[in-house]
């Protein structure tokens, strides 16, 4: 039965329980438990596995050493070093769960993404990018200056995973993040410009965000990758026409008013 086939008294109680088992391996150095919620089949009990690591480790501040060996013993675990079936299950949860501590303290676990982004199972990868997300609201600083250092990275999906990741922290403060993209607008991957592009486009509908990213891409040089950016900012100001401070023709008065295209 899974986590949303309970009620929510029975949830509750369930969340309670898995919290306690993780927190009885924890004092007794014991992984069993971590394991086995950290590669259940339901993507809310491994949910509810890291949600739980990341409350003990502020609210049992001597546990702290505890969680981070062992978190960095799971990151580790392939099929040759453990009985579970999903190893790559285990390592995904453990970077969510190092992405509920870095949203306060990611000097502790800024080594849990050099080595997750790498990983050969999407899933861990994927996990990787939406820990920077949610930390990037939080503590964008540290994160921002670590996801900076990845941007120029050799490997194309690096890149584009990295433009992908600091994109939650631009729909609010889009001047954080503006710099850091504009470090990608001439590179030549397909995959990574078109991610570029989306970007943009998703930091420009909210309020205050259409000026402050026009007049960014205003400073760009590549000016047909501009272009298709803007195209894609106005087709989001329909899309997400119930969200958008702008209507879409708004936006396209606004472009046409103070984009600079020479």
């Amino acid at each position: 039965m899974g986590f949303y086939d309970l009620n929510k008294a029975d949830r509750i109680l369930l969340v309670e329980k898995i919290t306690q088992e993780i927190t009885n391996d924890l004092t007794s150095i014991e992984t069993e438990n971590i394991i086995k919620h950290f590669s259940d089949e339901d993507t809310y009990i491994r949910k509810t596995g890291y949600l739980a690591i990341g409350k003990l480790f502020y609210s049992k501040p001597e546990l702290q050493p505890t969680i981070l060996s062992t978190l960095q013993a799971l990151l580790k675990l392939d099929a040759s070093t453990t009985l579970t079936t999903s190893p790559e299950k285990v390592r995904q949860t453990v970077v969510n769960a190092a992405g509920e501590i870095g949203k306060f303290h990611f000097e502790k676990v800024q080594s849990f993404f050099d080595t997750g982004l790498f990983d050969e199972h999407h899933s861990v990868r994927n996990a990787v990018i939406g820990s920077v997300k949610k930390m990037g609201e939080k503590n964008p600083i540290p994160v921002l200056n670590w996801a900076k250092t990845y941007l120029k990275h050799p490997e194309k999906e690096i890149r584009r995973e990295i433009c992908h990741g600091i994109e939650l922290r631009g729909r609010t403060h889009p001047q954080d993040i503006l710099p850091l993209l504009k470090t990608l607008e001439f590179d030549e991957t397909r995959r990574v410009s078109d991610t570029l592009i989306h970007v943009l486009g998703q930091i420009a509908y909210k309020n205050g965000c259409l000026k402050t990213v026009v007049a960014h891409l205003n400073t760009w040089k590549n000016k047909p990758l501009v272009e298709k950016a803007l195209d894609e900012i106005i087709d989001v100001h329909d899309r997400y026409k119930k969200f958008a401070v702008l209507t879409q023709q708004e936006a396209i008065d606004y472009v046409d008013e103070h984009y600079n295209s020479k």
